[in-house]
Order: C-alpha cells, then sequence, then structure tokens
C-alpha cells in the first residue's frame, strides 16, 4: 500500500485537499482493494480551517507522523507567515521520514523555504512563479502545470492538484485505472477512451483513435478503415500504439469495449447476453471469457462481490 501523509495549515484549499485525497479514494474503490492510504497532519493536533471554513482535525502532529510514501505540504496563500524557523526545521526532519516530498499550490515555496527544492525543478501557483523565481535561485522554477523531477513534485493549484493524482495513480497502476478515476470526476474522455494509452493526452492521432472506438462498440471499425479515418497508415497506427500502450490497435479496441463491459456489469441491471452485444460480441460465452481474461472474473462473479455475496 502506498501512503501519502497530507500536511495541513490554516486556510488551505479545500478544492485542492479534494483534489489530492479523492482521486486516492476512487482508486481503491474502483479496483476494490485499499491501494492507497492518507493522514492528515498539522504541526499541531487543534482543528484547522480551509480558506472556504470547512474545519479538519489533524490525525497526528507532523512531529509524530512515522513516515510515508509521500509528505504532501498544502499551506495555501499562507506560505510566507508560515516559513518560521520552527516550521521548517519541523520540514526537514520530517523529509527524512519520507520517500517524496510534493509542493500543492504554493506548497513548493515553503519545501524550498525549508531548502528541500535545492537542486530540483518545481513550480507553483502561477501567482508567486516570479516570487519563487527570484527568491529560491537553487530552485530550477518551471511555468508548468505540474512537476516530478526524482522525489519531489509539485503543481500550480487545485485543478492542477488532480492532475498530478492521475499521473501518479497511471505511474503506479497503469494509464486504465488512472483514465478511469479521471472519467469518475469528468475528467478528460469519457470512460473506457483508452485504458491502456499512457500517452493518450499528449497524442492528438491516439486520443481521436479512442475516440472513434468508443463511438464503435457495437459494430467495431475494421483497424484499416479506422486508421483510413484518422488520416494516418495502418503501419504508423500499429506503431504509435505499440509505443503508448504495448497493444496492437486491436489490443486496444478490446481493452476499450471490456472497460465499457465492466462499466455496464457494475452500473446497470443489462444482461450479461445484452452486455456483449453493446460492447460487439454476438457471442456472450466469447464475450465472457475475454472479460475473465481481461479483470480476472466473470461478469456474474464480479455482480456477486459488489453485492457482498
Amino acid at each position: 500500500m502506498i501512503t501519502f501523509a497530507v500536511l495541513l495549515f490554516p486556510g488551505f484549499s479545500n478544492l485542492c485537499l479534494a483534489n489530492a485525497v479523492e482521486p486516492l479514494r476512487a482508486a481503491n474503490g474502483l479496483s476494490r482493494r485499499p491501494l492507497y492510504r492518507w493522514t492528515y497532519l498539522g504541526l499541531d493536533a487543534l482543528p484547522l480551517h480551509a480558506s472556504s471554513g470547512l474545519p479538519v482535525t489533524p490525525e497526528m502532529r507532523l512531529s509524530e507522523m512515522p513516515g510515508a510514501d509521500y509528505l504532501m505540504v498544502m499551506p495555501g496563500y499562507g506560505h510566507r507567515q508560515f516559513a518560521t524557523p520552527e516550521t521548517l526545521r519541523a520540514l526537514r526532519s520530517a523529509a527524512r521520514r519520507c520517500q517524496a516530498l510534493v509542493g500543492l499550490d504554493t506548497g513548493s515555496l515553503l519545501l524550498a523555504a525549508a531548502g528541500l527544492l535545492d537542486g530540483y525543478a518545481a513550480t507553483s501557483h502561477w501567482d508567486v512563479l516570479t516570487e519563487f523565481e527570484e527568491g529560491f535561485p537553487e530552485v530550477q522554477v518551471l511555468r508548468d502545470r505540474t512537476v516530478i523531477d526524482r522525489d519531489r513534485l509539485s503543481c500550480g493549484g487545485a485543478t492542477t492538484t488532480l492532475e498530478l493524482m492521475l499521473e501518479l495513480i497511471a505511474r503506479h497502476h497503469g494509464p486504465r485505472l488512472s483514465l478511469d478515476v479521471a472519467a469518475l470526476f469528468m475528467h478528460g474522455e469519457r470512460p473506457a477512451m483508452g485504458p491502456h494509452l499512457p500517452g493518450l493526452t499528449g497524442d492528438r492521432v491516439l486520443r481521436a483513435a479512442a475516440a472513434l472506438m468508443r463511438r464503435h462498440l457495437e459494430q467495431p471499425l475494421p483497424i484499416p478503415k479506422l486508421a483510413r479515418r484518422l488520416g494516418v497508415s495502418q503501419r504508423g497506427l500499429e506503431t504509435r500504439c505499440r509505443a503508448a500502450a504495448g497493444r496492437s490497435p486491436q489490443g486496444v479496441y478490446t481493452a476499450i469495449r471490456m472497460s465499457e463491459a465492466l462499466r455496464l456489469v457494475q452500473d446497470s441491471a443489462l444482461s450479461v447476453t445484452e452486455i456483449a452485444g453493446r460492447v460487439g460480441y454476438a457471442d456472450a460465452s466469447a464475450m465472457t471469457r475475454r472479460f475473465r481474461a481481461e479483470f480476472g472474473a466473470t461478469p456474474q462473479e464480479i455482480r456477486r462481490q459488489q453485492n457482498g455475496g
């Protein structure tokens, strides 16, 4: 299990916090196993209030935190007042007990003030990037939405926190789960647009290919016709798919169809035969075999597990 320690300060962004932990919660739910665990921390044990007034009571003090894979630092716009010698010492001490440090919103400035970003690339909220550059010349400040430099991660704000978490989920557990989590929050493409395409967001052709596949589930397009509609050669499409997904275009198509089948199994009362038809299988038995190979269980077994049977 991968662990996150979330360090909050008075006036933290509730939206930033939600975008940090809700993807982890969703990943646990979608995978049906505990992939992630997170703990809320404060410099002391007193309740903290978000900028919106939402109260959060830390589970423990930062000094009591035994260790974590990731320490997330979330100060909001109060980063300047929080950069006290005591806080910076506490951050440096906690950093030795964590595998990686994450600056969310202006959290990267607080990490930089503690000397924990020296020699690293990082980013922050665009309102403070100039301050970041001028105040911390030891840090390579990038005007990017998210930055991952070895064991230092940073992003610019609430929306980019979600993007950073989706990238982490993809790195930890593969792009299928990351895209399914994104779809749950209606971020990016619809569900099953391209579960096995790590480079989906950066490749226009693959995004278009996944969209066409998704629109033609009941009667799948032949791959040569798909390539023609995309304006690329079949060989070119094959190369792109294998580079991004490690699968052929047909393999990607099958994965998309299976992801839609899983959604229908979990979210509808349709029979297996009806689901098979909706994802392009005339034979429900053939669909069930493919489904089991993809997910390790039959549609009936997944429904029983979901219903507590």
